[in-house]
Order: C-alpha cells, then structure tokens, then sequence
C-alpha cells in the first residue's frame, strides 16, 4: 500500500440516500455428492443494500443469517452478497458463505425470473455448494408463499444512509460528501499526473493471479489506475523507478513551478512560522524561519504560508509557531492499517517481475476495505517471511513461487500526533478496523485459494501455514488483529478542514484558524480517511484551497 499507485474511487454526491433491508427465509433440500440421502435445509437471511432496489437495473447486496441443515450444519453467522436483477438480466443470485462441521462452504445459486409467472419463479432458488471451488452437492431452496409472503412484504424497510462510494470519504462541511466541484479538482490532478488504467500486458504473474482468483469467485477486481505512462513493470517504484515513466513531483509538478518563478530550497528544515502579532485585525503569518547545516539558516519573508509537512509534520510545526492552540490540532489521525498474505504455488511466478502494485480487488471496497496485488523484490516490502535460519533460507530460495496479496482499511480516526520538536504519534486500532484486517485476511486467503495456491501463509506468527480455507478460518477464529503482522499507510487529518471551528482547526477553505496568512494543503487537512491511497484526494483539495484563496472561480 506504498504512496506510488494513484488509484481513485470517486467519492459520491454529497447527499444521503435510502438504502433497502429486508428478510427472507427459504425452506429446501440438500443431496451431498458422497451420500445417498437427502437433508433438509433452512435459509434465514438478512439482506441490506445501500440503494433502493432497482427492479429495471442490478443491485449489489449483502446477505447474513443463519444456515441449518438436518444433522450436519447450525451457522448462525453465514454471510455472502446478492445480485438483485428481476428484469435487467432476469435473476437474482445468491452466494452464501457458512461452516458445516467445522468446513468452509458457498451456496451459490439464482432464481430465474420469467415474465410469465414473475411471482412464482422468483420463489424457487436451485443452487450448487461448493467447498474449496469444488463442487460436493446440490438441491434446491424455496420460498414459501402461503405462510410468508405478508411477513417478508411487512419487514421492507428503506433507511437513509451514505451512497457506498462516500463512506468515508471527506466531510467538508461536517457532513457526508465534499467540497463543491470536487470532481473537477481530481479530474485536473489525474490530468497532471497523466493517470490511466495498467495495461494488461505488462501487469505480471502476481496480477493475474489476482484477477484469476477474483474471476473465480465473482469479485470485482480490474488493474489499478496508476501515474506511469508507459510503465515497463520493472517493480522498481519504492526505490525509483528506473526508466522514468513514474510521474513522481520532479516529472510532474516541479517543472511547471520552476516555469512559474518558484524558487526550491534543499536541505532545509522550517523551525517555525513567524508570525506578526501586533497586526491590526489579528495576528498575521509573514514568513518561514528556515535551519540549514551549509549557512546555519536564513527567514523567507512571505504574506502568505503553505503549510505541507504532512499529517505527521505538520501539527508539531505549528506548536513550534505559537499556532497548535485549537484542541483538536493533531488529533483525528487515521493511518490505513494494512496486513498481507502470500499464496505458494506450484509454477513460478516472480512476483517482482511485472507491476508493483497492478491490480485492486473491490469486492469488499463498500465495507472500507481495498485489497491489491502487490509484490516488492524480497526484503523490500512488508510482508514477512515465516522461519529463522535454515527455514528462512528455504523460504527465500523459494520465493519466486509466491504471489502476495495486501489489503489496507479506511479506518476510524483512532491516534493523535504530539510533540513540538520530535513527531509522537500515538495510535491505539479501533475495534471494527480490527474486524476489518481479519475480514481482509480471510478474503485474501479465499482469492488465492480461488487461483490455485497450494498453500497460503497468513503472517500470523503461531501458525504461518495453511493449505485450505478450512484451516484458515480455524487459525483465524483464534486469532487476534494484534497478532498479525500490520503496517500503516497515508497518515490524514491531523490539522483537519471542517465548518465547526470547535471540531476543525482549519476552515472549509483551507484556512488555519486563530492566524490569517496560513493555509493547510497537505494530508492533514483532510477530515476523515479516504478509501484509497489519498495522493488524488490531496492533490484535489489543494486545487481547490489554491482557488478558494485566489478567488478563481470556472
């Protein structure tokens, strides 16, 4: 999850909308392939869906409740998604995921909807049940019209929420959505940083795992929107890339500010900003004092200062300036904790040739989490080998059969950043972000298993192994966030942009309150966490602070 990908989930309109939840509970029979009988099967479900179901077009849903089936299953805790499409493609599919005797199996199946009796065929679910990709047996779900038809009409209910592409996106004016004109803003830095979809071609073998894995299992999942035209997938991006398609700041952005008359400054490191008080109206910023080693350091006199030290630089820079007096200054830090798993399998794949970072999986993108193939050459990334040693060599002497797989989660703002001469970040995860990494592994471990992993090593120290998703769903039901190996990413917030100056240092447009003259454009202004990697988002935000303050409007 390295700052290198641009990818972009637009966020949504701003306004909340009405989703749909409602029950439903089917009746039925299962013959497994290895037996003669036949077992009886109830289906109770709740099903939840961020819009109003649309009878002309397709909706997503999310499915929990309970499975039993006669002598062998009781799952109070299934789970799955539902494609909703009475009309635009005639069905309604069910996947279902639950555990009988202690294994890990998906109903999946769907009505099949005909114009001349549309009632009686949306009551009829044949399905298949699959353990491991494999089928082991089949039957048939109904539901019954005569003694629950009024209950399941009666327990329709269309509550209001977030449209699912703006959870937890900015909320500039304390409420859900953004800043006007947002999409502008992102279109103009997708521009600048000339982002477009990876080609296919030079994704590489972790890649297309991943997109096997999610091909098999009906996840959305495509190649990553990236700022590297023409990229040769060197898998070179954490140390530089080595052909020069990366569109880091000295390609992209530099240039044109040099064009401009901006004059850079290196190896220099900002003390303080000095700040005129005894001007009338208030106190008012007018200038940097600035530490260089070469001549022990100079002032840049300027009405104006831009603040962009980033969420973890920028509250201590505005203690040492006399501004870190609002309360929530260096609060409200979200990280993106991360977690990877690795998949061996039986060809090579070498992972480090190809992308970087090349594909997302979205399927679970509505719940704050984003997966993605990514690989790093051994030893540069955050994946951990299991073993010391002897094990360790192996491990390593066998690496190119390994395709690895990270996920991060838009999380809670849950840590703080103090100090005033050294950064002390304080970061305590939030209980449903720790639901969200253990969700993220199980999903990870089910798309490699999906592509033909022989194995999938979990990076839970106490057991580092498993060789079917049975295995792993035991280990992880033992198993704790804080035991896996986590990584953080994409510090926000911290100096964050809101209406309510008793909740937001900064105001809407960017402006630190209690000083005139200073503007906050860096990743600390954002006021909760982005579902992606925020470069787009910040870059956007500036945009729009930068016209803001010159009162440009288009």
């Amino acid at each position: 999850m390295s700052a290198m990908t641009t990818s972009r989930t637009a966020p949504g309109s701003g306004s909340s909308a009405r989703g749909t939840v409602f029950g439903e509970t089917m009746l039925g029979t299962l013959r497994l392939d290895d037996e003669p009988r036949t077992r009886r099967v109830r289906l109770d479900l709740t099903v939840s869906a961020d819009r109003i179901i649309r009878p002309l077009g397709t909706t997503e849903a999310r499915a929990t409740g309970r499975v039993r089936i006669t002598g062998w299953a009781d799952d109070p805790s299934a789970a799955g998604e539902l494609e909703i499409s009475p009309l635009a493609r005639r069905r309604i599919r069910y996947r279902v995921t639950f555990t009988a005797d202690g294994r890990r199996l998906t109903l999946d199946g769907w009505k099949s909807v005909t114009l001349r009796r549309p009632l009686t065929s949306m009551t009829v679910l044949p399905y298949t049940l699959y353990e491991d990709g494999a089928r082991i047996g089949t039957g048939t779900l109904r539901f019954p019209l005569g003694t629950q038809l009024l209950p399941f009409l009666a327990g329709f209910r269309f509550p209001r929420r977030e449209e699912p592409a703006t959870f937890l996106t900015p909320r500039w004016r304390g409420e859900p959505g953004r800043a006007d004109g947002f999409d502008r803003h992102l279109d103009e830095a997708e521009r600048i940083l000339r982002v477009a979809t990876q080609p296919l071609d030079v994704l590489g073998s972790n890649g297309r795992i991943a997109l096997t894995g999610a091909r098999r299992l009906g996840w959305q999942a495509a190649p990553l929107r990236r700022n590297a035209p023409g990229c040769q997938g060197s898998c070179q991006c954490v140390v530089g890339c080595p052909t020069g398609a990366k569109q880091s700041v000295q390609l992209s952005v530099l240039p044109d500010a040099c064009s401009a008359g901006a004059r850079i400054v290196t190896e220099a490191r900002v003390e303080r900003i000095i700040v005129d008080t005894d001007r009338p109206g208030g106190p008012r910023a007018a200038g940097v004092r600035v530490r260089r080693e070469e001549d022990g350091g100079f002032e840049i006199l300027a009405p104006l200062v831009v603040v962009a030290a980033g969420a973890l630089q920028s509250p201590p820079l505005l203690r040492r300036s006399g501004l870190g007096r609002h309360p929530r200054l260096g609060r409200n830090l979200s990280v993106h904790p991360a977690t990877s798993v690795a998949g061996r399998f039986a060809a090579p794949v070498t992972a480090w040739e190809g992308v970087l970072q090349s594909v997302g999986v979205e399927q679970h993108h509505a719940e704050g989490i984003l997966i993605e193939a990514t690989a790093t050459p051994p030893g540069m990334g955050s994946f951990i080998l299991p073993g010391l040693g002897a094990e360790l060599r192996h491990e390593l002497d066998s690496a190119d059969r390994l395709a690895t797989l990270g996920a991060m989660i838009a999380d809670r703002p849950s840590g703080r950043v103090l100090g005033r001469h050294r950064t002390l970040p304080h970061y305590q995860l939030h209980p449903r972000d720790a639901g969200r990494l253990m969700r993220a592994v199980r999903a990870m471990g089910r798309l490699l298993f999906a592509a033909g992993a022989e194995e999938v090593l979990t990076g839970v120290p106490r057991a580092p192994r498993v060789h079917s998703l049975t295995e792993l769903e035991a280990v992880l039901a033992r198993t704790r966030a804080r035991e896996l190996h986590l990584s953080a990413y994409h510090p926000t917030g911290t100096v964050a942009a809101g209406a309510n100056p008793q909740h937001f240092p900064t105001d809407p447009l960017g402006r630190l309150r209690g000083v005139h003259g200073v503007l906050i454009t860096d990743a600390s202004v954002l006021p909760s966490c982005p579902q992606v990697n925020p470069q787009l988002t910040i870059m956007a935000a500036s945009l729009a602070i930068t016209e803001a303050h010159l009162g440009v409007s288009r």
